[in-house]
């Protein structure tokens, strides 16, 4: 892929921040998600790709714009599969909390997971413990494992988990060894992502989550030199089903890096819609500007940009809050 693609792709993250950074707190989750995929699907046009959606806003009969297997980008460059989430944490946004962003990871073609639309249990960590962990570990002996790692005792750890009821055993078993937790209330991209930033002071990422967010935190991942491993939790034997429909012969299987982006290189690029852990928000200035705070990477270069952008809001005709 061209290395001009990376900063092509952060602005349609920056137009779909925009877009939906009007709708927050208001309460109105569906809105805020509408526009981000509106203003997302429509800078596309300006992308010198050939792009297939492989990780999108559901099926064609589901969603409008955005849906897996639909055509993006101007038809000009090279063949690559794309995964969005025009609005990572819908609800975070109508409720006016941290950690919501518009993100895309884009590969060539044939070399992001098909992610169905269900849960992920998910271990993702930083640098430091890349190859030293493993998913089919019951989590006290990873805890340990990662203690020793890193040379601190377990209660020295901090683990980031999603606040869900399907959680409270995990929660349970954590504040019995005596970990420090930090609780996400949604934004499992952003969750899965920090242990990669030594600020977020993150050791490990835990719990279950939804597949598609497991592919593009995998993507960033790949381009902080952390890891994520995964492994599909079908409710189902419809869900089964649809596992092995979308060419994943074993539904139980531990994912790795490369079952889920591939080998090749891989673009990452979010633009924050609320303050987050390692974004800053969108900030509306005098003038009718905006201001904007984004991460754009290329696992290959392994350059990581972060990128402050003022806009003039009355030039922005793709955006309608």
């Amino acid at each position: 892929m061209e290395r001009e693609l990376a900063l092509e792709i952060v602005r349609v993250t920056e137009l779909a921040a925009l877009a939906s950074a009007p709708w927050m707190g208001r309460g109105d989750k569906i809105n805020a998600d509408g526009a981000a995929t509106s203003a997302m699907r429509a800078m596309f046009d300006s992308i010198s790709v050939r792009g297939t959606v492989v990780i999108g806003e559901g099926e064609m009969d589901e969603a409008p714009m955005l849906y897996i297997g639909e055509q993006v980008g101007s038809m000009n460059g090279p063949e690559v599969d794309v995964a969005v989430d025009p609005l990572e944490g819908t609800e975070i946004v109508a409720k006016g909390l941290n950690n919501a962003m518009s993100v895309i990871a884009i590969a060539g073609k044939g070399n992001l997971l098909h992610a169905p639309d269900m849960y992920m249990e998910k271990l993702a960590v930083g640098p430091q413990l890349v190859g030293k962990l493993s998913l089919t570990d019951p989590l006290e002996l990873t805890l340990k494992k990662a203690a020793e790692a890193l040379n601190r005792n377990v209660s020295e750890l901090t683990v980031m988990i999603l606040d869900r009821v399907r959680h409270e055993s995990t929660i349970k078993m954590l504040r019995k060894v005596g970990v420090r937790i930090k609780f996400l209330t949604d934004g499992d991209v952003a969750g899965a992502m920090a242990p990669a930033f030594p600020e977020a002071g993150i050791d490990l990422y835990v719990g279950s989550g939804g597949a598609p967010e497991g592919v593009l935190a995998a993507a960033a991942l790949k381009c902080l030199g952390g890891e994520i491993q995964g492994r599909l939790m079908p409710s189902d034997a419809n869900e089964y089903s649809r596992c092995v429909q979308m060419g994943i012969e074993d539904p139980y299987k531990v994912l790795s890096m490369e079952d889920m982006i591939g080998s090749e290189d891989v673009i990452f690029a979010a633009t924050g819609v609320t303050p987050g852990e390692f974004l800053g928000g969108v900030r509306y200035l005098p003038d009718e500007r905006a201001e904007t705070h984004s991460i754009v990477m290329r696992a290959k270069t392994r350059t990581i940009r972060f990128i402050r952008a003022l806009h003039y809001l009355p030039n922005k005709k793709l955006i309608h809050p």
